[in-house]
């Protein structure tokens, strides 16, 4: 289901928008709301009181560590912060205070959490939440990695497990289309399944990339273009990633297992010195990634 199946409904704009957590994704939502639509109101919120002065002195005038300052009146709450940080920071935007008619947004990784907690937490309040998860980032972190073109082109899955009316996920996926991202609705679990195996297991194979292929740091100085591509993602924040799995795990142990019997099957192929089987995996791998480039 996609943001044009409710095209017969009227969509309001969100004017007034607080981002939760000034880091790469609340950072770039913010830098594209100034670029793209200036005339909506944008205000960030760091809990680290010296962050928050770098990223106003970096330019960015509208930041605050007082949750009250950030959230009075928003038509919009994004939490950008770590999925094990939501439920905490949910129970604090409800006790100083939200307008009626909100709507709460997470931009998490991963679903069926977030839908369980903090879901559940302002679904209890009689708050809207409608899960999303903007398919974009960086291995970089912080404000200075913000990118105001992050989400052009980006598809972005929103989960809508306490069944909020269409009219509300209309206007959520009207927001991200604003920003140039593709959205589509999913249910929770399909989205942390099909997450586990398109984003999670990715970042868990760059990570056994670095680990493998640098067994020997200094031997990367030789390397070209394929190692670094490879083992990109793996430059990622480990503790972030850290919880992702954790928290996906029930979705990600099988293609873990998959990718792990792929590779010894390989190693078996090469002991044989069997060049059909190694051929034919290779040459599946090349098609499945040469259809990839045909969606971009």
């Amino acid at each position: 289901m996609t943001g044009p199946c409710f095209l017969h409904i009227r969509v309001t704009e969100f004017c007034r928008i607080a981002v939760l957590g000034p880091g790469v994704l609340g950072g770039s939502v913010a830098l594209a709301l100034r670029e793209r639509h200036p005339n909506r109101s944008v205000v960030l919120w760091g809990r680290n009181s010296a962050r928050v002065d770098e990223i106003r002195s970096s330019g960015w005038p509208h930041v605050t560590d007082i949750l009250e300052e950030a959230v009075t009146d928003a038509d919009l709450v994004i939490l950008a912060v770590p999925v094990e940080c939501l439920e905490d920071l949910g129970r604090r935007i409800l006790t100083v205070g939200l307008r009626k008619g909100v709507c709460v947004t997470d931009v998490g990784s991963v679903k069926a959490w977030p839908h369980q907690s903090l879901g559940q937490l302002m679904d209890s309040e009689g708050i809207c939440f409608i899960g999303s998860h903007p398919m974009a980032g960086s291995e970089r972190t912080g404000f200075g990695a913000a990118d105001a073109d992050l989400f052009l082109g980006a598809s972005c899955i929103l989960t809508n497990e306490h069944q909020q009316p269409e009219e509300s996920v209309t206007q959520l996926a009207k927001f991200w289309e604003d920003l140039g991202a593709t959205t589509t609705v999913m249910n929770a679990e399909e989205h942390d399944r099909l997450v586990g195996r398109i984003s999670h297991l990715p970042h868990v194979l760059s990570t056994v990339c670095a680990l493998t292929a640098l067994e020997r740091v200094e031997d990367g100085r030789f390397s070209g273009q394929g190692l670094r591509d490879t083992s990109r993602v793996a430059a990622g924040d480990p503790a972030m990633w850290a919880e992702i799995l954790l928290q996906n795990r029930s979705q990600i142990l099988d293609p873990i297992r998959e990718a792990a019997s792929t590779l010894s099957q390989m190693a078996e192929d090469l002991r044989k010195q069997d060049r059909a089987a190694i051929l034919k995996a290779l040459a599946e791998g090349q098609i499945r990634r040469r259809a990839l480039d045909r969606k971009e």
